[in-house]
């Protein structure tokens, strides 16, 4: 760990690699509560899968037909906003199984990006660094990109905090307000879709969902509210990508999955320091 502190301060791709951490905490802790809060990690599981297609598809614009512009970032974000306002409207309608859709959702967006990955020439190579996130690559048009995405989400969750607080937990009373529900579910689904844009550039698409959880779940544990399990979790989320990203270094071990296992250790000592703490009290109450 050594190691990484000492090159910090003279290699700028470990630098861009903190501010690319910071940027996704940010997005991490305030949606991921969210998320753990309506129990609603299946979608954002399948809008992460889907993201695969769009960066498949992306990458392949890019390099076979020359459109230069069309990364694969920006392809992950329209792919991940369309699979938001698909899974919104089919939540709207009741007419299919929710889940059925979604796995749907999760299976075609693979098999996509799969199809188009494999037909890039000389780039099947990118399959793995999608899959599984290699945050020291992250350059200046990609921080460009994340710190757009993460005004967007942050600005509009200050925005509307109130009103997804209320469809989140009281769709019926937000009904009774006079609140557009179906509206506001689909912009809370958008930042989900954003929120794992993001994260993909940290720890990849399979693992995203555990970044995404993890933080805001230990945060759930020990916070009454929901705004101050936010703060707590972007706190985490960013402990954990530093931690995660200095602990890999030296070693030469994978940076997002190290940054997991931090997460994912956290978490366990946090049910088990939980549990402790009900067990002495009632220890303490019997006597």
């Amino acid at each position: 760990m050594s190691l990484f502190w000492e090159h910090l301060v003279n290699h700028t791709f470990l630098q861009y690699a903190i501010v690319g951490g910071l940027l996704a905490s940010l997005a991490c802790g305030v949606v991921g509560s969210f998320v753990v809060a309506r129990r609603a990690t299946y979608v954002a599981g399948a809008i992460a899968h889907c993201v695969l297609g769009g960066m498949g598809a992306a990458r392949y614009l890019q390099r076979v037909h020359d459109i230069e512009w069309m990364t694969p970032l920006l392809g992950a974000t329209v792919a991940a906003v369309i699979a938001a306002l698909i899974v919104a409207a089919v939540t709207a309608s009741g007419r299919q199984r929710e889940d059925t859709v979604l796995s749907a959702i999760w299976a075609i967006g693979m098999a996509v990006g799969i199809s188009f990955i494999t037909a890039t020439p000389g780039y099947y190579e990118d399959l793995m660094s999608y899959l599984f996130g290699n945050i020291l690559m992250i350059g200046t048009a990609d921080l460009q990109h994340m710190a757009v995405l993460d005004a967007v989400i942050v600005i509009l969750m200050l925005l509307f905090y109130d009103k997804f607080l209320v469809i989140s937990f009281q769709p019926e009373l937000a009904k009774l307000r006079g609140i557009r529900v179906r509206a506001y579910h689909t912009l809370l689904l958008v930042l989900i879709s954003l929120t794992v844009v993001l994260l993909t550039q940290v720890v990849g698409l399979v693992m995203v969902i555990a970044l995404l959880t993890l933080p805001a779940a230990t945060a759930l544990h020990f916070a009454q509210r929901l705004w101050i399990a936010m703060l707590i979790a972007t706190s985490l989320c960013f402990l954990f990508t530093v931690s995660g990203i200095a602990l890999s270094y030296g070693p030469e071990l994978p940076a997002g999955a190290t940054v997991i296992q931090v997460a994912g250790g956290t978490y366990l000592l946090a049910i088990a320091s939980k549990w402790l703490w009900k067990k002495f009290n009632k220890i303490d109450q019997r006597h």
